[in-house]
């Protein structure tokens, strides 16, 4: 096998892995699932998405440093294995292939039902079987291909929020004083803690998954142009433009309308919706809708990307078989990518035959591995950073107060793991070290000879 037939191919521009870093984490996190946090944090939800915004960004900076050293395939797997061992390399990519198979799965079937809105008589398969086969053929072409589809999905979304936020501040400023729209509905109704510290405190976790997608940058990474360049410069502006687009969304949504006067019972649970349709946009809902459909299959659209790619640095590692670092003349590893696409197609069938009880809580895996992925990520890096020390080198693009940085990472995460148990999620939690120890397991079958993860 030559070696151009084994190597990714470095096609996606600065626009484009800013758009992916930005594609992956605006999605139904922010649309449909903030409507939850209002709900118990009222407007304090500002400040909790302020302080995931900071979380994520220590991560990301962490995440970084490793990239621009060696912009790789496999992105934190491949330092996992490199700076850890064989066994953490195995489980951290192995743990996010598995993440976004079943992300996949559930924003496929999700646009389904975005289609259903419209069009009821359409049976789920077949608009499932549709984006499916359109997504698919997308990531079977050049990475230039999806590079673009994915800036243009992202475009949507993003002047989606930012049409929004504009037309609320216009709304804002040209409001009648007795229409009840004002920056003081921040504070008027309860307080910025309506329901105390505590309300804030406990919706940290579940509004953390809604950064959940950001780390795809470093999935991207191989395939960048100029990667020296391009990842500092996507990291530096992308996380400060998702919190202004969070944090600035939630204080326009919520001085717009009193957060205790939005229908958190109706059937429509986006907080965008309901606050437009209630100040008289009746289309809201046809245009939430839209940008909802296209944030799904945004954020399907970079998971099957970010299969393809980690299966491709698995089997770079020899922690995959062989035939997954297979490309095309175009830099395309056509193997991995229809891998990923049979077992996401797979998995569709589960939304018609398991009930609902039983898919809830094959997401419980989902949530578990999200967690995991951020602490490997931060644990990796204590162990780059020591490498780094004891060879004498020096790094182009540093983290943000390493090592204080990593331990606040893993206190955080310490929290958020605290919080899912106090909160009803402890299959959630539970499922973690049963997750490790199938993967310890799996390891020990492919890998008879490695006792132990090699200490590095």
């Amino acid at each position: 096998m030559s070696n151009e037939s084994t190597q990714l191919q470095r096609g996606l521009k600065n626009r484009h892995i800013q758009l992916i870093a930005m594609g992956g984490a605006i999605g139904t996190g922010l649309f449909l699932g903030s409507a939850h946090v209002i709900e118990k944090a009222g407007p304090s939800i500002i400040l909790g998405y302020a302080i995931g915004g900071l979380i994520v960004f220590l991560i990301m900076r962490q995440l970084g440093e490793m990239i621009v050293h060696e912009p790789v395939a496999g992105s934190f797997s491949h330092f996992a294995n490199k700076y850890w061992g064989k066994f953490p390399g195995f489980l951290t990519g192995w743990n996010y292939w598995m993440l976004y198979v079943l992300v996949a799965m559930t924003e496929l079937t999700a646009v389904g039902k975005y289609i259903n809105y419209w069009w009821p008589e359409i049976p789920n398969w077949i608009s499932v079987l549709f984006f499916f086969v359109l997504i698919t053929l997308i990531n079977l072409g050049n990475v230039k291909f999806y590079g673009e589809s994915e800036f243009w999905l992202s475009i949507v979304k993003v002047t989606a929020i930012i049409a929004m936020i504009v037309f609320g501040i216009y709304l804002i400023l040209t409001a009648d004083v007795t229409s009840g729209i004002a920056f003081s509905n921040l504070w008027s109704h309860g307080g910025f803690f309506p329901n105390g510290f505590e309300g804030l405190f406990f919706m940290l976790a579940f509004l953390m998954f809604g950064f959940g997608g950001i780390e795809l940058v470093g999935m991207a990474a191989a395939e960048a142009k100029d990667p020296e360049k391009t990842i500092p410069k996507a990291i530096n502006q992308v996380v400060p433009r998702i919190l202004i687009f969070y944090v600035g969304s939630m204080i326009i949504l919520l001085s717009l309308v009193p957060w205790n006067q939005l229908n958190f019972g109706g059937l429509d649970k986006s907080p965008f919706v309901m606050v437009f349709s209630m100040i008289g946009i009746a289309w809201a809902a046809h245009l939430v809708n839209f940008i909802i459909l296209t944030a799904a299959l945004s954020v399907y659209n970079s998971g099957m990307y970010a299969n393809s790619r980690m299966l491709y640095g698995l089997a770079k590692q020899g922690n995959a078989p062989k035939i997954f670092t297979k490309t095309n003349k175009h830099g395309v590893p056509i193997p991995a990518v229809l891998l990923s696409a049979f077992l996401i197609l797979g998995c569709v069938p589960l939304n018609y035959y398991l009930p609902e009880d039983a898919l809830s809580h094959l997401m419980y895996v989902v949530v578990g591995a999200l967690v995991l992925n951020w602490l490997m990520i931060t644990l990796t890096h204590l162990k780059f950073k020591r490498a780094l020390r004891l060879t004498n080198q020096t790094s182009k693009y540093p983290a943000l107060w390493a090592p204080m940085s990593n331990f606040v990472v893993i206190i955080f995460i310490g929290v958020v793991l605290y919080i899912m148990w106090d909160q009803g999620f402890k299959e959630s939690v539970l499922m973690i070290p049963v997750w490790i120890t199938l993967m310890l397991i799996l390891f020990d079958i492919l890998n008879p000879n490695e006792i132990k993860p090699e200490e590095k």
